[in-house]
């Protein structure tokens, strides 16, 4: 039980911290880098600029949480909840996200570059300015989210739901 504890800028790589309750906790500049959190609770945490590069946060909890600028490479956030998470200039690039509920979350200028969003729902979210390129975005929903400026290049959007999305080129 780790609730609103400051652990801003520890060294946790590779720790084991599989269903803590981490919610509210203050871990900006954190090294979470190959940790276990699948199954954490991390609602509101605050992970500015934190390290979870290679992380397992299968099925943890996001909601609301802040990962403005973090390092997210590698992870698996297989369905993660991360609704109304600040994901602004995250990097994502190669992240496992499949079945992830990113509804309402802020992802703009965030790389998601060959990431994996398969059945994730995107709904609202904003991903104005974001890096998509050769992303998995199969039978994903992106209804009302905002792609302007997106880079979709070679991205797969089979079966992808984009009814009512906004779009322009970037």
């Amino acid at each position: 039980d780790l609730i609103r504890a400051n652990l801003s800028g520890a060294h946790l790589g590779g720790a084991h911290l599989s269903g803590a309750d981490l919610s509210g906790a203050n871990l900006s500049g954190a090294d979470l880098s190959g940790a276990n959190l699948s199954g954490a609770d991390l609602i509101s945490a605050n992970l500015i600029r934190a390290d979870l590069i290679r992380a397992n946060l299968i099925r943890a909890d996001l909601r609301g949480a802040n990962l403005f600028e973090a390092d997210l490479s590698g992870a698996k956030l297989i369905e993660a909840d991360l609704s109304k998470a600040n994901l602004s200039g995250a990097n994502l690039s190669e992240a496992k996200l499949s079945g992830a509920n990113l509804s309402k979350a802020n992802l703009s200028k965030a790389n998601l570059s060959k990431a994996n969003l398969s059945k994730a729902n995107l709904r609202g979210a904003n991903l104005v300015e974001a890096d998509l390129r050769g992303a998995n975005l199969v039978e994903a929903d992106l209804r009302g989210a905002n792609l302007n400026g997106a880079d979709l290049d070679g991205a797969d959007l089979k079966d992808t739901i984009l009814d009512p999305a906004r779009l322009s080129a970037p």
